[in-house]
């Protein structure tokens, strides 16, 4: 068992109704202390394939994002943080376990993939639990169900629950990808027993029409990937039959999903709690609710990016409303930088305009040029924050894991989350330092130190949807060398001009790649 301590460091709780900080100070509390201490809450809110440039409060000017600049506005705004690599599962999973998903092999996974992390071991969430917090995840899951075969029609496990969350509502995979169901803790919500669901991503047995067979049916065109099981007027990738009861709509997302994030938090106000909350939006297929359509001269995408500020604002008001909001750390959050085209005919590329989803950076979703991982970032926690604005501390949301177990008072031994760092002070104070070195993952390995960045040769090979998406991979045979200091756009290789600082840079990626 673990030893829990109160941490305080720059940090103020409550504490038997006085305000209690300290420099450093590392107490074993009494049973009545503990008591007493207004643990905070935790949420963690994250989107899915939001560029740097997406937000107003990053300089967007196409898009108005009001609730999430109120964040800005509050707490602390990052310029240099990232997502560990530059896809969804794998950025997901090191979230989660404190662990580059290289080390699990961890990729993009189809819909009926099993559970990639193993519910044996320590998770973030079970971190929470240990420190007496209710936990719970609501949205994208895609970090794959179940031991092996699924039986939609029985308890799905395991997944969320023995990852340490008390509740879980998802997409059990994406909004791309069938089941287009939604599950509640094990099971599929609304399923009728006389009409079982059953999925495959190897052969066609679906019982609803094809992309491929009947466009007319569709509310947009898509890609082959995407031209299988039309639900809903949007066809997906793997066929399903059965399940027509349990059927979602897209258009309702931002209200199913909101509304069991704030029935979450009514529920659990009177004791901590933490809700992670991965959004569906802006992932493909963009269909935003009518509440939300024309809201931008960007037609799918932008209104999308509409409909996920308002979803987090109704989620902070929430927070309000029950009196949380001041002592409630929220991370603001993408899972990777952004992608326009990725299989589906919205006209994203076609309606741009002058707006840059990846913020003047290169790259975007799959690359290993800088807009695959960096992406906006923000932290508020009034009763907590030292100093607020903005920070160029060098943050990986692979830090989560041990810089909110010190928040809540947990001891990580240095065998779990081998790869996750405590950067508490720089999500605090945005005079706090942040990481020296990064690593991040796409389909090659990347390492930051300052503004020095170092890409890894890649020899293998990419799937073959990727050469259909409009977006520079930053993949070569040969190593790549930027200083991001003279070249934000990583236009120009200097490793003849550095070579001992590349050979450098891939001793210490190779260290950390040996490292366990």
């Amino acid at each position: 068992m673990r030893k829990n301590k109160l941490y305080l460091s720059g940090i103020c709780f409550s504490l038997l109704g006085l305000l209690a900080c300290s420099e450093q100070v590392t107490t074993e509390p009494t049973k009545e202390a503990t008591a007493n201490i207004q643990k905070p809450n935790v949420v963690i809110f994250y989107v899915d394939d939001l560029g740097y440039g997406d937000l107003s409060s990053y300089g967007a000017t196409s898009v108005s994002t009001p609730n999430i600049d109120a964040l800005a506005q509050d707490g602390i705004r990052f310029t240099d943080a990232h997502s560990s690599a530059s896809t969804c599962t794998p950025s997901r999973f090191s979230l989660l376990t404190g662990r580059y998903a290289f080390r699990n092999k961890a990729a993009i996974l189809p819909g009926d993939a099993p559970l990639i992390i193993d519910h044996t071991k320590p998770t973030l969430p079970k971190v929470f639990k240990e420190a007496g917090y209710k936990t719970a995840v609501v949205g994208k899951w895609h970090l794959g169900l179940g031991d092996g075969f699924v039986d939609w029609n029985k308890a799905v496990k395991p997944g969320p629950i023995e990852l340490g969350f008390d509740y879980s509502f998802l997409l059990p995979a994406t909004g791309d990808r069938v089941p287009t169901v939604y599950l509640e803790n094990h099971h599929v919500v609304g399923l009728d027993p006389n009409d079982p669901i059953k999925v495959s991503y190897a052969e066609d047995i679906s019982d609803r029409p094809l992309g491929t067979e009947a466009p007319e049916l569709l509310k947009m065109g898509a890609d082959l990937q995407h031209s299988a099981t039309i639900v809903n007027g949007i066809s997906r990738i793997g066929w399903m039959s059965g399940g027509k009861a349990a059927e979602w709509v897209d258009e309702d997302f931002p209200f199913v999903f909101t509304d069991k994030a704030k029935t979450f938090m009514q529920e659990s106000k009177d004791e901590p709690f933490m809700l992670f909350f991965p959004f569906s939006d802006i992932h493909v297929p963009r269909a935003p609710n009518k509440m939300f359509v024309g809201k931008t001269s960007m037609g799918r995408r932008g209104d999308a990016i509409v409909q996920m500020d308002w979803m987090t604002g109704q989620i902070v008001d929430e927070l309000k409303k029950l009196g949380l909001y001041e002592n409630t750390l929220i991370i603001f959050s993408s899972d990777n930088g952004p992608v326009l085209d990725d299989g589906y005919d919205d006209a994203a590329v076609e309606m741009l305009g002058d707006h840059d989803p990846s913020g003047a950076f290169r790259g975007g979703k799959y690359s290993a040029y800088e807009a695959g991982t960096r992406v906006p970032m923000i932290v508020t926690y009034p009763n907590g924050i030292k100093v607020n604005g903005d920070s160029d501390a060098l943050v990986s949301q692979i830090d989560f894991y041990r810089s909110l177990a010190t928040l809540v008072g947990v001891d990580v031994p240095s065998t779990e989350a081998i790869d996750s760092q405590d950067i508490l002070p720089a999500l605090l104070n945005v005079d706090g330092e942040g990481r020296s070195v990064m690593l991040e993952e796409s389909f090659t390995l990347s390492l930051r130190e300052k503004n020095w960045k170092y890409i890894a040769p890649f020899s293998g090979e990419t799937p073959d949807w990727l050469s259909n998406k409009t977006v520079e991979n930053g993949l070569s045979s040969e190593a790549q060398l930027f200083d991001l200091s003279k070249d934000l756009k990583e236009q120009h290789n200097v490793i003849a001009q550095y070579p001992d600082i590349a050979t450098r840079l891939a001793a210490t990626l190779t260290n950390i790649i040996n490292k366990e």
